[in-house]
């Protein structure tokens, strides 16, 4: 997929303020120091599209973006720790579990974990939670480039062993880098092949 346009749109406190849910929809989440807003702004080729922070919780709302005008990418609060009191994590909670469930036009999720790590719970509780409600989605391993490939790649199999313990079949998983801009052009190739399974059965999510 070439990028050809990438516009900031609007942010919103709950999903009932999100854009009209009229064009396909994928939505990125993870812990709150992941790397998700790098990889946003790596994949779509702009700096400073998705604002980053070495202060972990930046994304505090659902962010829109349009992407060549015919979807809408979502940068979503991160789970986890972040420098906030309680009742705010609790509020990025219920932010994000409400736009996962009733968010009709989302199509994907994209949840995101940290390679340099092995299985945390708080990632493995959060992938059974979206397995349990039928949510479509993906695991995408981020910051790949701070290990060697084979360390990367033992924490990877580490999750696969994890999940297989409760999954009878696993989701598709992309590692990545942000800094090397690795791993985005196959999150995009399948953005791109899914919209084309929606266009060709004629899907409208009006």
């Amino acid at each position: 997929m070439v990028i050809k346009t990438a516009e900031f749109l609007k942010s919103s406190g709950k999903w009932q303020e999100c854009p009209e849910p009229t064009l396909p929809e994928y939505a990125f989440i993870g812990r709150s120091n992941v790397g998700k807003s790098s990889l946003i702004n790596a994949m779509l080729n702009h700096k400073d599209l998705a604002k980053t922070s070495q202060t972990p919780g930046k994304t505090q709302l659902i962010n829109h973006f349009l992407i060549n005008e015919k979807w809408y990418l979502t940068d979503l609060p991160g789970y986890g720790y972040a420098r906030v009191s309680k009742s705010m994590r609790r509020d990025f909670e219920k932010i994000n579990t409400n736009y996962i469930l009733n968010r009709k036009n989302l199509v994907n999720l994209f949840v995101l974990v940290d390679s340099r790590h092995t299985p945390q719970q708080i990632d493995i509780e959060f992938i059974e939670w979206c397995g349990e409600s039928d949510i479509p989605f993906s695991i995408v391993f981020t910051k790949a480039d701070k290990l060697k490939p084979n360390t990367v790649n033992s924490n990877v199999e580490a999750y696969r062993a994890e999940l297989l313990k409760t999954w009878e079949e696993l989701p598709d998983m992309y590692v990545t880098s942000a800094e090397k801009k690795i791993g985005g052009d196959e999150i995009l190739n399948f953005i791109t092949a899914t919209n084309e399974l929606l266009h060709k059965n004629k899907v409208k999510f009006e």
